[in-house]
């Protein structure tokens, strides 16, 4: 990996240099002078004080830019980064292949130096880190501010949670590793009769809680996502390459086209998007783990639910109709099951009709492709939204989820089956958890609204 050597005509990286000869300046004008010689490239820069020592380290997927950023009035009157800004000496930059690299080339970089300031600048916030359950037969990966003292392998800590989502979600698509709690036995055959979660029907995990991978093939996915995390993806690619030899001169095809993709995908981090675009959003408003609990009890479901799909329905100014699904796993959206959808057959501001038609055409499709259907599915809108709903499922005769609906102004639980609604605390964890999931139901009806407008009005 290019990151993992210096910048040219920098110092090799310390945290601390006592035969350093020159003598550094007394402001940071040096060092606001160096950063116009940074790339226009993702990578990580470390800020030194006077003694040479590393006070910082930060990631950037534009080094010159964001390093940039630390000399200019603002980030000396603002309160987090006066303190860091005025100790500033000098600064060096360590190049990576793309943003991902970067947040685990600064993390691994935190851990080394321990810089003053990464501590300081959290306000007291513990760090997270990503723990794989190294002792569980199919281990998964998740991220924890409360790392298990054994049995786990960590990595960190990471100096932010969101780039951090981002990047657990992009590594998932190449090495499809489990994020859930469930305790998978492979000698246990009952697994092979369990549904798996959304995150397998994506082609994001090999489901070994179906156990339609190995415990070894699964364990040799997670060492490669090792190699990656512990700064070795260079090292891994070429191993790849020469699996991938082998595999073909064996006439396995199937596995050579599948190292082939993993290597293209490894290549290609750089092209994978902005990490922001990935992430799963942090809830601070929201306990999801609490919140599924309680729906499990409100609801009287048989188990914990893990997916709820909400829809929602918006109008552009009283004519075009359009429609929002989102998904929410273990509680927190997930962006690469949202879909958007331009209702055909409904003339008018006819909400019912437009319920019927989404509904119609999601779990249709779902049921051709034998596709896993929500655990919950959340219409917004009251008793008449969501007998729309469920009339769809009756007249295409297929057993509908647990199928709710919830109502704006007093925020009314319709169940179905049930003739009254539930009127749920407004503080608890249950009704918070739905009403983040409409209303993000809602913005992302009213953000295909706005693009649809606009490309009326502007003729885009």
């Amino acid at each position: 990996m290019q990151g993992d050597s210096l910048g040219r005509n920098h110092r090799p990286v310390s945290d601390s240099s006592p035969n350093q000869p020159e003598e550094l300046p007394d402001d940071n004008s040096a060092a606001a002078e160096k950063v116009r010689s940074f790339p226009h490239a993702p990578g990580v820069y470390l800020m030194k004080d006077e003694a040479g020592r590393v006070i910082y380290v930060g990631k950037a997927k534009d080094l010159r830019n964001r390093a940039g950023s630390y000399f200019l009035k603002a980030a000396a009157e603002e309160q987090r980064t006066a303190r860091l800004v005025q100790e500033i000496r000098d600064i060096d930059y360590l190049e990576a292949d793309s943003e991902v690299d970067a947040l685990l080339m600064e993390a691994r970089l935190i851990k080394d130096i321990q810089p003053k300031y990464n501590k300081d600048l959290k306000d007291g916030k513990s760090f997270p880190y990503l723990e794989i359950t190294t002792r569980d037969e199919f281990p998964r990966v998740e991220i924890t501010r409360t790392p298990r003292e054994r049995g786990t392998k960590l990595y960190g800590p990471f100096a932010n949670v969101s780039g951090l989502r981002g990047a657990l979600q992009v590594l998932q698509k190449i090495f499809r590793f489990r994020t859930c709690a469930l305790d998978i036995r492979e000698e246990d055959e009952r697994w092979r009769w369990f549904r798996p979660c959304l995150l397998a029907s994506i082609q994001q995990c090999t489901a070994p809680c179906n156990l339609r991978i190995s415990k070894e093939a699964y364990r040799r996915d997670i060492r490669r996502l090792q190699r990656v995390l512990e700064g070795n993806k260079t090292a891994l690619i070429k191993d790849l390459y020469h699996e991938m030899a082998g595999a073909a001169e064996n006439r396995d095809y199937e596995e050579a086209a599948r190292l082939r993709d993993e290597i293209r995908m490894l290549e290609t981090l750089d092209q994978r998007g902005e990490l922001d675009t990935h992430v799963q959003p942090e809830v601070f408003h929201v306990d999801p783990k609490k919140g599924l609990v309680g729906l499990r009890k409100v609801l009287k479901l048989a188990e914990t639910p893990r997916t709820i799909e909400g829809i929602d329905i918006a109008h552009i100014q009283g004519a075009d109709t359009v429609a929002s699904l989102v998904q929410f796993l273990d509680g927190l959206p997930f962006k690469p099951g949202y879909k958007r959808y331009r209702i055909r057959n409904v003339e008018g501001v006819d909400d019912f009709g437009s319920i019927r038609e989404v509904v119609a055409r999601r779990f249709q499709r779902l049921q051709d492709e034998e596709g896993v259907f929500p655990d919950i599915l959340l219409i917004d809108g009251g008793k008449g939204q969501l007998n729309s709903a469920l009339s769809v499922f009756s007249a295409l005769e297929i057993t509908p989820p647990t199928v709710i609906s919830l109502a704006k102004r007093e925020e009314e639980v319709f169940v179905m089956g049930a003739e009254e609604p539930l009127r749920l605390s407004r503080h608890s964890y249950a009704l918070r958890l739905l009403q983040y999931v409409r209303d993000e139901a809602h913005r992302f009806a009213q953000h295909y609204h706005h693009i649809l407008r606009r490309k009326s009005t502007l003729g885009e």
